[in-house]
């Protein structure tokens, strides 16, 4: 039986629980530990979902979130399902675009 497996990146999450709320504020706090990332490279890391990610970035990343590598990435393993065949010319559903989305972070009020 195959495994399908996947993985959800939650860097803007963390970084909202720690009160950062920008790429930018991110951009210092990692050339401090010697990443040397543009301020654009930084950008697509929290809004996107990296493939490939350099163990010292996610060192770093570690180190200024205080948290570990698990805080940041969110993985999910389950069985894939047998292809069926085609009973009639109904197209498939289109996939959900939401879900591929990244979230914004939500924002609570100090309490």
């Amino acid at each position: 039986m195959k495994r399908k497996i996947g993985y959800t990146w939650r860097l803007r999450e963390v970084m909202a629980q720690h009160r950062i709320f920008t790429a930018t504020e991110l951009v210092p706090l990692l050339r401090e530990r010697g990443i040397d990332l543009s301020a654009s490279q930084v950008h697509r890391l929290v809004s996107g979902t990296p493939e490939r990610l350099s163990l010292q970035v996610m060192a770093a990343l570690c180190d200024i979130l205080s948290c570990t590598p698990a805080d940041l990435v969110a993985t999910t393993a389950e069985n894939a399902g047998v292809r069926k065949t085609a009973t009639g010319d109904v197209p498939a559903p289109p996939a959900n675009v939401a879900k591929l989305r990244p979230r914004a972070a939500r924002i609570l009020p100090d309490a």
